[in-house]
């Protein structure tokens, strides 16, 4: 088997710099790949001096080139090294007034994960929190049309001397998505170091100002996009959305996985299972099991993790979605209470995560 040094370079992109807004290959982090029959060895540094980071980083490393070289025997050798002043631009003019980040994640698409992340942005906003909104869905983002905002535009701007972005607002939300990046129905033919890079920039070259949080709508599965967002963001937490069939709950569990993996290590903040049932307006009262039941609650008690509620299914949601005003925005009906009720133990497990 011949193995090629610049594919194993590339191959290291998703992981972040700590401290940094450039990904370990451009920081210069890679210092050496020494290739010997099926031995693959990388000489690596970070700029921090904590054990559990150097580890951490030697981790990832294994884990991408395993992907790509199966048959090799890899290791990875990760030091700690002071960064040159002129060498990386530093995070803290995108992120650091931003005190909580939170992942909104699901092993597969289709179970409704960008629609609870917009409506629990607002349910946020509405309590009164500063809130931001990252559509990372890079390869379908929906953000745009689901707050109404399809022709908006990311305006630039200089901080320091940086080229920046100033996110877009909708209803108290601040908002950024490729999808303002790109013509409606574009397809995003992009390599996966291509689809990071460009999600590294949208958080860390957007002006966040002061934000109580920040929902990252998680594209599906468990990806290099997953890996480099949880090596380069302080998350607080990350919240499973599931249906509750059975397919849904098996790549559901493989997010679960994912975030418990000790090279990771995100803690999960609940599970929330859309779609739960289904309710037709003419029969409000009537709950009818289309998926099965309660799939999400045995999951969340499988893995002893809180269970944040039932979503149901009706036809009130798609139509807002689509017409860009999410329920959440209607005050008082058992929808908006539910994302509102859900808002509250977010902001719960928040405040209990920092005392």
């Amino acid at each position: 088997m011949i193995y090629d040094k610049e594919k194993i370079i590339e191959a290291l992109r998703p992981i972040m710099m700590p401290g940094t807004s450039s990904d370990i290959v451009d920081a210069g982090g890679v210092r050496g790949v020494t290739i010997k029959g099926d031995d693959i060895h990388v000489d690596a540094v970070v700029f921090s001096p904590a054990m559990n980071v150097r580890k951490k980083t030697e981790n990832q490393i294994i884990y991408l080139l395993a992907k790509i070289y199966p048959e090799a025997n890899i290791s990875a050798t990760v030091g700690s090294e002071k960064p040159a002043d002129d060498k990386i631009a530093p995070v803290e003019t995108s992120i650091s007034k931003v005190r909580h980040i939170i992942a909104i994640a699901s092993g597969k698409g289709g179970v409704g994960k960008s629609t609870l992340s917009a409506n629990l942005a607002i349910a946020l906003a509405q309590k009164g929190y500063k809130v931001g909104l990252v559509d990372a869905d890079i390869y379908g983002p929906s953000m745009p049309i689901m707050f109404n905002v399809e022709n908006a535009m990311p305006s630039a701007v200089q901080v320091d001397g940086k080229d920046m972005m100033t996110p877009t607002e909708a209803y108290g939300v601040k908002l950024q998505s490729i999808g303002f990046f790109a013509k409606a129905g574009q397809a995003m033919a992009w390599r996966g170091a291509m689809a990071t890079k460009a999600l590294q920039q949208m958080i860390f070259e957007t002006v966040w100002d002061e934000l109580d949080f920040m929902l990252i709508d998680m594209p599906p599965g468990t990806g290099d996009i997953h890996l480099t967002l949880t090596s380069a963001l302080p998350l607080t937490g990350a919240i499973i959305i599931t249906t509750p069939q059975n397919v849904a709950l098996n790549d559901a569990q493989r997010g679960i996985e994912l975030f418990k993996n000790e090279n990771i290590n995100v803690p999960i903040i609940g599970i929330v299972e859309n779609m739960s049932y289904f309710t037709p307006a003419e029969l409000p009262n009537n709950k009818y099991y289309i998926f099965g039941r309660h799939g999400g609650k045995n999951l969340a008690a499988d893995y002893d993790i809180p269970f944040l509620g039932e979503i149901p299914l009706v036809q009130s949601i798609r139509e807002a979605s689509d017409a860009g005003s999410p329920v959440a925005l209607s005050k008082g009906t058992p929808l908006s209470d539910a994302f509102s009720s859900l808002a509250d133990s977010v902001v719960k497990y928040a405040e209990d995560s920092v005392k």
